[in-house]
């Protein structure tokens, strides 16, 4: 008679003799390391802010560009993370890394010189005379992108909370 595996029977030949722990939040190295980037740089950009200009903005927690880059630290921490637990030769770690790239080379450029453009186009609109049918128009958003030191100090901070988390765990 043929045998039947049951899903117990499953569970212990995948998890060894006992199922693994029922948590609602799972651990996951690199998803907690990343999240924990995005925070912290978001919450920074608060500081390098008021550095900068001397005054306080709480809605920079909560806006794109300025210093650090959160999508750096980000997909930075998510990389090397998935590096420390799966080892640099692991197809996750490429996939995460090549992602890494992109994201960085997107927010140093194509963000950045729209940001720039959305400046430009906002002060053209403010020269309209007031019965132009764009004078009225909502001004661009300007600040999208990040600098090449603004990207580099969110890989960084990226890099820090993943051998942190990892050193932790």
């Amino acid at each position: 008679m043929d045998e039947v595996m049951t899903v117990a029977d499953a569970g212990r030949a995948l998890y060894g003799s006992s199922p693994p722990s029922q948590n609602l939040l799972p651990h996951n190295l690199p998803i907690f390391s990343a999240f924990l980037a995005l925070a912290l740089a978001q919450f920074l950009k608060v500081f390098t802010h008021w550095y900068k200009e001397k005054r306080w903005d709480s809605k920079r927690m909560f806006s794109s560009g300025g210093m650090p880059s959160s999508h750096s630290a980000t997909v930075t921490a998510l990389a090397l993370s998935i590096g420390f637990e799966e080892g640099v030769g692991a197809p996750a770690f490429a996939i995460a890394l090549v992602l890494a790239c992109v994201v960085m080379y997107d927010a140093s450029g194509v963000r950045l010189h729209a940001g720039r453009q959305a400046e430009l186009l906002n002060q053209i609109v403010c020269e309209f005379p007031p019965e132009h049918p764009l004078s009225t128009v909502k001004p661009l958003r300007e600040l999208l992108g990040h600098t090449p030191i603004q990207v580099a100090a969110g890989a960084i901070l990226g890099c820090v909370v993943a051998y942190l988390m990892r050193s932790t765990s």
